[in-house]
């Protein structure tokens, strides 16, 4: 099952691991060391992002190391700037407001 980025984004905890993932690959035993919370519940969390494309796994010896799937965050950040844009246009708005009424008082 193919989950959407979305719900592996709205979780705190998947977000946290996240940012933990993307400053280098961690096994999820590390991982799990950052959460008071059990293994498995960090097992689940990363199986979600897996499914998501958020993370990748890399095999080295015996252990499974997790790392970010910069590429598809673009996903999110995309989205993300449609909104980034309209809330430029309204403090460009806002900005042009204060500064006449600033004008106006003078």
């Amino acid at each position: 099952m193919r989950r959407d980025i979305f719900q592996a984004v709205a979780d705190p905890t998947r977000r946290a691991i996240i940012v933990l993932i993307a400053l280098q690959a961690m096994t999820p035993n590390a991982i799990a060391d950052n959460f008071n919370t059990t293994r498995q519940a960090v097992s689940k969390h990363l199986r979600i992002l897996t499914e998501c494309e958020l993370v990748k796994q890399e095999q080295k010896g015996r252990e499974i190391y997790y790392s970010l799937e910069i590429d598809k965050m673009k996903e999110i950040d995309n989205w993300l700037a449609q909104f980034k844009e309209i809330w430029e246009t309204k403090f460009s708005q806002l900005d042009d407001l204060l500064l006449t009424i600033k004008k106006n008082e003078k």
